[in-house]
């Protein structure tokens, strides 16, 4: 039986949930679940439940819809797995077993030449959500992504890349700096990352100036990410020359926002939250890098995340 290929998104235009069927690249499907936020970021599929969680910028908590898989486009959908409401500007998601980890980038203390932030750690049990503890960061916080036990952030308004080793393990509330923080050569401001195991890739998005929203973008492929990653020290610069950049004008790519990757077909997917409003974009051939135009080019306003499953 083939596998069937999708990619969620959330926006943060009106909040609902948007699933394409990306199965046959030149047919590509949409179902949108209308749901209570009215703006949302990180979004996740946990199979177990067949479930949408998706982080409420409007309602500041974790929120879960189930049996996604036969709800109809265009339903209102309601909550059936929801979280406390603890947090000022959730963005990004990343999932190690029953732990939901959400960046959050809401300036902590009141001084924004302070950078910092904060990553909620919540545990999943049934059709709830339970806050364990917060972490709060020396750096401002946008995309973030698990290898194993490491959770790997972007630090926004830099080109840089952090690691905390063996996240889960802090278990209390605290001040945590970075085990290490690398600048990637190339980036200019960086938000989203993803990392793909099966082919030790990370890839990352670059929204160059937040103030040019339509084509001064891009995003770098890292591949064999995990030697060239430790090769370099803490505070060093992972040089151009070991990654692979997509940008120019032909890509849309203004603020792409999020992104995930399918290294079967080795297809790049973007949340794209400027270019004429906000789009999905995909691209492949991407081998040789450059400025590539979008095999797939779908407009969504405010688009905020994506996340891609396979069943």
């Amino acid at each position: 039986m083939e596998t069937s290929v999708y990619l969620l998104a959330s926006n943060n235009s009106d909040g609902n949930i948007n699933i394409y069927d990306v199965t046959d690249g030149s047919n590509v499907t949409t179902k949108t679940l209308i749901t209570t936020s009215v703006a949302a970021d990180g979004i996740y599929y946990d199979q177990s439940d067949d479930a949408v969680i998706q982080a409420s910028r409007s309602n500041l908590g974790l929120e879960g819809v189930t049996n996604i898989s036969t709800i109809t486009s265009g339903t209102s959908v309601g909550v059936d797995i929801m979280g406390t409401q603890d947090m000022s500007s959730p963005r990004e998601v990343a999932v190690n077993g029953n732990f939901y980890v959400v960046a959050d980038n809401a300036d902590v203390d009141g001084d924004t030449n302070t950078p910092d932030g904060r990553l909620y750690i919540y545990s999943k049990n049934g059709s709830s959500f339970t806050l364990r503890n917060v972490i709060t960061t020396d750096f401002k916080l946008w995309g973030i992504t698990f290898y194993n036990n490491d959770l790997y952030a972007v630090v926004d308004a830099t080109g840089e890349l952090a690691v905390f080793t063996n996240f889960l393990s802090n278990t209390t509330d605290a001040m945590l700096s970075a085990s290490k923080r690398v600048v990637i050569e190339g980036i200019v401001r960086t938000h989203g990352l993803t990392y793909d195991a099966t082919t030790d890739t990370m890839v990352m998005t670059d929204i160059a100036s937040a103030m040019n929203g339509q084509d001064d973008g891009g995003f770098h492929i890292i591949e064999n990410f995990t030697s060239k990653f430790n090769g370099v020290s803490n505070g060093g610069t992972l040089a151009m020359s070991l990654q692979i950049r997509v940008a120019g004008s032909a890509t849309m790519l203004g603020n792409p926002v999020d992104v995930a990757y399918d290294s079967e077909t080795e297809t790049v997917y973007i949340a794209e939250a400027g270019n004429n409003g906000g789009r999905i974009l995909a691209f492949n051939n991407i081998g040789t890098g450059g400025n590539i135009a979008p095999v797939l080019n779908n407009s969504l306003a405010a688009a905020s995340s994506v996340y891609l499953y396979k069943n």
